[in-house]
């Protein structure tokens, strides 16, 4: 699947810090691993059946800005992100509006790639949706069969051939909830709202997640060698995807902080299943929820701000993306119109700062002082954007001295840095 134009990117001098974020996985800091100057991140794409709010634009920024520090520090990124472009949320509202799912999808994609690239977000080296993926998908599948860490249920509804849902044994595996640290009581509260079905009969044990789901009537199926006609289970995609792009052992896999459990949970799980212990992402980086009137903004409740309607009214994206930097990556908070007027108000007084010295910049430095020192180490410390925010404003108030820039002028620091242009 095609991503979007990368944006332009000019090296600054010396270079960062490889980042050290907190681990979900570890509940404490890690430094990513990065393994002869190589470094794979993935992130957990778009369903895409509706626009992309602030919620989804959250997350891709921040792994945009991990990316970017990556790159900076010297290192050959190799980021994938998958799209979920088939699965029953989409095919609900493909059903809903009286549109093919392929089309809703084809759209929604679309509209996807316009925001990321208005929000100057490097595109992903691999962005591979489920439909072109099933083959490896399945294959997956069928080795956790052969492996005998895989059990089918009979399905008396399946189009009425008498075809079987495939589920991941997990009896088979103790180190199932290592990754989200969830107790058995926090899995149950969140696993039937967030895909799963502990009540299906048959299951050894409730929270086995399915594989392999067998063709009903209407829904989209294909024929896989070794399984039934079917689709396959949310899960195993991103198991399948990111180890086909970066191999059984990456450095991070990120995505929303309700993505923790079960999706991450169990992603690592089948992957270890396949490839043995230790395999899969080396450590876990999750965006907190934005809100909005107090609550989590999410496509099934409509309560949205979304980025595209926000371009179409003529606002700046680099307003929207200061917005978003503003704010940490692993706290919670709500969008207002006041918090966006103050991204608007920043953006200006940085954009009237850069025009006043962007001529007068100092060269020779190593990278390491000034302005492009400090907003090195702020990223460097678990992505700390606001704090890299208030180095730009402090610099600014103290005068803007083009000699205390640290040897780059400021649109090339914070757009290098922070995908913010001035």
């Amino acid at each position: 699947m095609i991503a979007w134009p990368a944006p332009t990117r000019t090296p600054l001098p010396g270079r960062g810090d490889v980042p050290t974020i907190h681990d979900t996985a570890t509940a404490g800091p890690r430094r990513l691993e990065v393994v002869d100057g190589r470094v794979g991140v993935y992130v957990c794409g778009i369903t895409p059946y509706d626009a992309t709010h602030m919620g989804h634009a959250a997350t891709y920024v921040t792994v945009d800005v991990l990316n970017r520090a990556l790159l900076d520090a010297g290192a050959e990124v190799t980021f994938v992100e998958n799209v979920t472009d088939v699965d029953d949320p989409l095919l609900e509202r493909a059903e809903r509006d009286g549109v093919g799912w392929r089309e809703l999808a084809t759209r929604e994609i679309q509209l996807f790639r316009d925001d990321m690239t208005a929000l100057a977000v490097f595109p992903p080296d691999h962005f591979a949706g489920v439909v072109e993926s099933v083959d490896l998908i399945g294959r997956d599948v069928r080795a956790l069969l052969e492996e005998g860490a895989a059990y089918c249920i009979g399905t008396p509804d399946a189009d009425g051939r008498g075809l079987e849902d495939v589920y991941l044994d997990l009896t088979t595996r103790p180190d199932f909830g290592r990754t989200s640290r969830f107790s058995t009581s926090d899995m149950d509260d969140v696993f039937a709202d967030r895909g799963g079905d502990p009540d299906r009969a048959g299951k050894r044990s409730r929270f086995d997640p399915l594989l392999w789901r067998a063709a009903r009537p209407g829904e989209p199926q294909w024929d896989v060698p070794g399984l039934p006609t079917g689709r396959p289970g949310w899960h195993i995609e991103c198991s399948a995807i990111a180890v086909e792009y970066l191999g059984p052992r990456f450095a991070v896999q990120c995505g929303g902080s309700d993505l923790v459990f079960p999706h991450h949970e169990m992603s690592a799980v089948q992957a270890a299943a396949l490839h043995g212990d230790g395999a899969f992402a080396q450590a876990y980086l999750h965006q907190a929820m934005v809100g909005l009137d107090g609550e989590k903004m999410s496509k099934s409740k409509g309560n949205l701000v979304l980025v595209s309607r926000l371009r179409q009214a003529g606002e700046d994206p680099a307003a929207i993306r200061l917005v978003l930097l503003a704010h940490h990556y692993r706290a919670p908070w709500d969008w207002t119109q006041e918090v966006f007027d103050e991204g608007r108000l920043r953006l200006t007084r940085w954009r009237d700062a850069d025009a006043r010295t962007c001529d007068a910049v100092t060269q020779g430095s190593t990278g390491t002082t000034g302005l492009l020192g400090e907003v090195r180490a702020r990223v460097a410390d678990d992505l700390d954007t606001p704090g890299a925010l208030a180095t730009v404003d402090a610099w600014i108030e103290d005068g803007a001295d083009p000699a205390a820039l640290g040897g780059a002028s400021l649109h090339h620091i914070v757009d290098t840095i922070l995908g913010i242009r001035l």
